[in-house]
C-alpha cells in the first residue's frame, strides 16, 4: 500500500510541475482551485478553477 501512495504522490507532483511549466503560476492557481473545490464539494470554487484552466488553455487561440 505505501508504494501506491508514493507513486500517486510522485504523479501528482509531476503533473503540478508540468502545469506550472506550461501555464505558469495562473495554471497552478486554477488547478489548486479546481482540486480544492472538488474535494470540498464546493461548486463555486471548482467552477472558478475550471474557468481559469480553460482560459489558460484557450488563451493562445483567442
Amino acid at each position: 500500500m505505501p508504494a501506491i501512495a508514493l507513486i500517486s504522490a510522485v504523479f501528482v507532483i509531476g503533473f503540478e510541475q508540468l502545469v506550472q511549466w506550461t501555464y505558469g503560476p495562473m495554471g497552478i492557481v486554477g488547478l489548486l482551485l479546481l482540486t480544492i473545490g472538488v474535494k470540498a464539494r464546493n461548486p463555486v470554487c471548482s467552477s472558478i478553477g475550471a474557468v481559469v484552466l480553460a482560459l489558460m488553455v484557450a488563451g493562445p487561440a483567442l
